[in-house]
């Protein structure tokens, strides 16, 4: 398992404001940088993640490393791929246990929000680490529970992979396959000539973390069109 600790994040002033939505004149420099700051002193961003291989794959399921995932789209994106890398990120629970410390929600709102963007920030972290380190111009990912075909139950085969930790990077599992610290994602990340995006067969509409359009066609040519 490779680990990598206090990964670098800069919360840019301008970043932070568009982050959370702010007119920059309403609302002052100052205090939007006193949640940086306070966001800064807390966070914990770390990664770690595997290199694994594909032992077999079938009509909707996929072997990795010996542990069986049932996913048409995830099937279908490992298509021409032999080898992927699954993950875990996490920037640690010190902040969100700041952010339930307020009684103001809009302060709560304010961090929780931060804590997604350094999220955010880390995964990108990694994904330049992964490509840099193993020579891939492009890399995408899925996550379990991001799309119907991929359910969040699928959390534990992933986490099965990390054979060595019980809990990778001091993320662990609930009953209800929940990570816990709550800031945490989890994947398995793989070349791709194309970029794929999750989002881009979710039709959910006024999702705040949407990152590409909703494809119907996409979804047709993924055998999705049935659900």
């Amino acid at each position: 398992m490779q680990v990598i600790e206090n990964i670098p994040i800069e919360l840019a002033l301008d970043n932070v404001v568009k982050a959370l939505r702010l007119n920059k004149e309403r609302y002052s420099s100052s205090g939007i940088q006193e949640f940086i700051a306070i966001a800064e002193s807390l966070i914990q961003p770390k990664a770690c993640y595997e290199v694994a291989y594909i032992n077999k794959k079938e009509k909707d399921k996929v072997k990795i490393e010996d542990v069986t995932f049932s996913s048409r789209v995830l099937r279908k994106n490992l298509e021409n791929v032999e080898r992927v890398f699954p993950y875990i990120i996490t920037i640690g629970k010190a902040l969100e246990d700041k952010a339930a410390s307020f009684s103001d929600l809009l302060k709560q709102y304010y961090l929780e929000n931060i804590g997604d963007m350094v999220l955010r920030l880390a995964k990108q972290y990694l994904d330049k680490q992964i490509k840099k380190h193993y020579g891939l111009e492009k890399l995408s990912s899925m996550s379990p529970g991001s799309l119907k075909d991929w359910p969040i139950t699928e959390q534990k085969p992933l986490f099965s992979l990390f054979r060595t930790e019980k809990n990778p990077v001091g993320v662990k599992l609930t009953e209800h396959m929940l990570m816990i610290p709550r800031k945490s994602i989890s994947g398995i990340y793989f070349p791709a000539e194309v970029t794929f995006l999750s989002c881009q067969l979710c039709p959910r509409e006024r999702c705040p973390a949407r990152k590409a359009p909703y494809d119907e066609d996409l979804k047709k040519k993924y055998g999705l069109d049935d659900e």
